[in-house]
């Protein structure tokens, strides 16, 4: 009894609220983001990667050759003349240069993105194809390379070409596709043999349904929609005092039940659901593009191939964006527990500019409008060196409008190394001013987004994180749309609401 007890303590005390009965009120947002759901972010959900074969070889893996023979590493030789590149052995250690990332055909054939951005190919050497070059920016058949790993060492590798032989490295250190023995004993007299290095990697949604496959995938994550958030997760959530959900969508949302390979139908389903079970508990939601074609960050919750940021570099890709916000908007608009719209989530300065993210924000405001004039039209800020204002001057332009600010004490050396106490003084002192500085009676609406109880911090307490939650519910409380947690459930304890109320983490 003391523990329940303890437990509606914590409740009233955080959240402000009677007993969860009485649906909260709409302002300020309280919530919860549905990360990992609609829009997979591995560390959330590690198990979903399970049943992949060769699951360290996912799409953006980077991965170094190292020839067994010569000792030497592969990599992409610029040639003085055109954007090309030759494939060499020639470093004994491995830097950009020597890093290929990896496209996923299936789970034995890749293709090598070089750091030029070019995919190894096979060169036509007179009448046979045997040279290894770098020339497509898309990759074909010809760009495609089998990878064979040793039974009892996966690291140990061959790689063959369509035209049926090996690569090897010669003396000289050239590279080619001509070695035609086809039994190997795997030793480092071999020079078709070669050691690899993963560097880095993704686990997104790309990740997961092209590891999968298309005839695998469709089972996977239909199993993960249907199971990951489930109806009585809204009822949790409306009786610990929230009011929203921010759920994180993903851009092939929109071609449901036949969005662009890799991607697999169902997730505007499961979005659906989330629609019924919010107005059965009384709780708003936020729809979160959270991954835009191309990616706007190039991380893997934007669902990027490997890791290049490539949205909004054509007016393509800002169209198709903005035909998923009318999308969205005209599915939902009449929904009564529809409560904003966010455009765009984190687009990374510099490399979105800020103007054309300033043309994408006009357009999918207006094809929210097209549908609604109550929605709440939310624009996330710039990760990186942008200034926090730099979206005033149009939101001062357009009708309900917010700003999203994400903060998290980690992912900067600034945090590095700070104990308990310096901590909850940055949230109180740092936090509480930059929540001032973009505030304004005439000026849009504030909501920090993203924001959790957990830091770098080793040995904390549970009292430790307390006080750490606590201070930061205190300041963005001032946040005058609101805030919401990152995220419901997860693997690691801290980054899960749930867990953090069950195990009484949240307390006064």
């Amino acid at each position: 009894m003391a523990t329940i007890k303890c437990f509606f303590i914590l409740l009233s005390c955080f959240f402000s609220i009677s007993n969860g009965r009485v649906p909260p009120a709409e302002f300020p947002v309280k919530a919860v983001n549905l990360g990992g759901w609609l829009v997979t972010e591995g560390w959330i959900k590690p198990s979903l990667f399970d049943g992949i074969h060769n699951k360290d070889l996912l799409d953006g893996t980077g991965i170094q050759f190292k020839s067994a023979k010569s000792g030497k590493y592969l990599s992409a030789e610029t040639f003085k003349i055109g954007g090309s590149a030759k494939i060499v052995a020639k470093k004994t250690s491995a830097a950009e240069w020597e890093t290929f990332k990896l496209w996923r055909v299936d789970s034995s054939n890749y293709s090598f993105r070089a750091a030029n951005t070019q995919f190894v190919a096979l060169g036509l050497d007179g009448k046979q194809f045997q040279s290894l070059i770098t020339v497509a920016k898309d990759p074909t058949i010809r760009e495609t390379f089998e990878i064979i790993r040793k039974a009892d060492d996966l690291n140990r590798v061959r790689i063959k070409g369509l035209n049926g032989f090996f690569w090897q490295v010669k003396s000289e250190g050239v590279v080619t596709a001509d070695w035609d023995r086809f039994n190997t004993t795997w030793e480092d007299d071999d020079p078709s043999v070669f050691l690899i290095t993963t560097v880095g990697g993704y686990q997104g949604e790309y990740q997961v349904t092209n590891g999968y496959g298309p005839l695998t995938a469709p089972q996977v994550m239909k199993e993960h929609w249907n199971t990951y958030i489930v109806e009585n997760d809204f009822k949790f959530i409306a009786e610990n005092g929230l009011n929203a959900v921010r759920i994180p969508v993903g851009w092939w949302i929109a071609g449901d039940p036949n969005p662009p390979k890799p991607f697999v139908g169902g997730s505007l389903q499961a979005l659906d659901n989330a629609f019924l079970w919010a107005q059965k508990y009384g709780l708003k939601v936020i729809i979160d593009l959270h991954a835009a074609p191309g990616s706007q960050n190039g991380m893997e919750h934007s669902a990027t191939r490997d890791g290049s940021l490539e949205w909004g570099l054509t007016d393509e890709s800002i169209q198709q964006t903005v035909a998923v916000i009318d999308f969205l908007a005209a599915r939902y608009a009449k929904n009564p527990s529809l409560l904003a719209v966010e455009l765009l989530n984190e687009p990374l300065a510099p490399g979105v500019a800020l103007d054309t993210l300033t043309r994408y924000y006009r357009d999918a405001y207006d094809a929210v409008r097209k549908h609604s004039s109550t929605a709440y039209v939310i624009l996330s800020n710039r990760l990186g060196p942008a200034d926090h204002s730099e979206l005033f001057a149009l939101a001062s332009v357009l009708t309900k409008p917010v700003i999203d600010v994400h903060y998290y004490n980690l992912f900067s050396t600034i945090f590095t190394n700070m104990t308990v106490q310096q901590h909850i003084d940055y949230v109180k002192t740092n936090r509480t001013a930059e929540l001032a500085s973009i505030t304004s009676p005439n000026g849009p609406k504030i909501f920090v987004g993203e924001w959790v109880a957990e830091w770098d911090v080793k040995g904390a307490t549970r009292q430790d994180y307390q006080a750490f939650a606590r201070a930061q519910l205190h300041a963005f409380e001032k946040a005058t749309f609101g805030w919401a947690y990152w995220t419901l459930k997860n693997a690691k304890e801290h980054w899960s609401l749930e867990w953090m109320i069950n195990n009484g983490y949240l307390k006064a």
